[in-house]
């Protein structure tokens, strides 16, 4: 089973975007900073939506959660930026849970600094439990005490989940921040095959290795490996289990 992990940036770089999912075989992809308009087609000509991505990628089943919207169309429509799970099997329970900040319609695009963080958390036909998380973010990838407390909340929900877990994220953190031993429970992938940097290179510069997927004892990881392929400012983790 392989499962995808990518903060896809609005989906601005389209086209290597939708061609990435349409040329790769996933069975469950996690998304943050995801964009929708529900039908509205127009954010459709500038950004790969989470439709545009669905369809691509050959995904039935998929979970949203908006961290962020604002009015953009004249017609009242709006726009929605957020947390999304897209699945080969059927999500059979699906909960979103807000962690720092709010949801409310954002006046500008200054606002989008102050939206919501949410933690999904969706179980699938296969037992196989899969959360996404967008991190909070502050300038400094060790995060601050705000970063410490949002993970709290994460932790709290992740260790009431029975079963096989796979966590996937841009948990705006690197592993050695104080907010990532709210996760010790789990096996931090990012950190144990020793990656240096997810980042690639588009919008910041240097080595920060933010983005993480973590499982529990249930999962048997057959491979994990960060992908070059240039789809966004953030690079794709790819992760390969055995048990499902």
């Amino acid at each position: 089973m392989k499962i995808l992990q990518l903060n896809v940036w609005t989906g601005r770089i389209k086209g290597a975007l939708l061609e990435f999912f349409k040329n790769n075989d996933f069975d469950v992809i996690c998304l943050q900073e995801a964009v929708w308009a529900g039908d509205n087609e127009r954010l459709s000509n500038f950004f790969a939506t989470v439709e545009q991505i669905k369809e691509a990628s050959g995904l039935k089943y998929e979970m949203r959660s908006s961290n962020w919207s604002m009015e953009i169309f004249s017609d009242g429509d709006k726009m929605e930026q957020g947390n999304v799970i897209l699945s080969r099997y059927k999500i059979t329970s699906e909960e979103s849970k807000l962690v720092y900040g709010k949801l409310s319609l954002a006046n500008s695009i200054k606002d989008f600094y102050e939206h919501a963080y949410t933690l999904q958390i969706a179980k699938l036909e296969n037992g196989l439990t899969i959360v996404n998380h967008h991190g909070y973010w502050q300038p400094n990838p060790i995060g601050n005490d705000d970063t410490i407390k949002a993970m709290k909340k994460v932790s709290e929900s992740v260790q009431k989940i029975k079963g096989p877990v796979v966590m996937c994220g841009d948990l705006n953190v690197i592993h050695d921040s104080p907010a990532m031993r709210e996760l010790d429970f789990l096996r931090d992938l990012t950190a144990e095959y020793n990656l240096k940097n997810t980042l690639s290179g588009l919008k910041f510069v240097g080595e920060v290795a933010c983005d993480h997927i973590l499982v529990n004892e249930q999962i048997e990881v057959a491979d994990f490996k960060v992908l070059d392929d240039l789809i966004s400012d953030h690079k794709p983790l790819l992760l390969e289990i055995k048990n499902f």
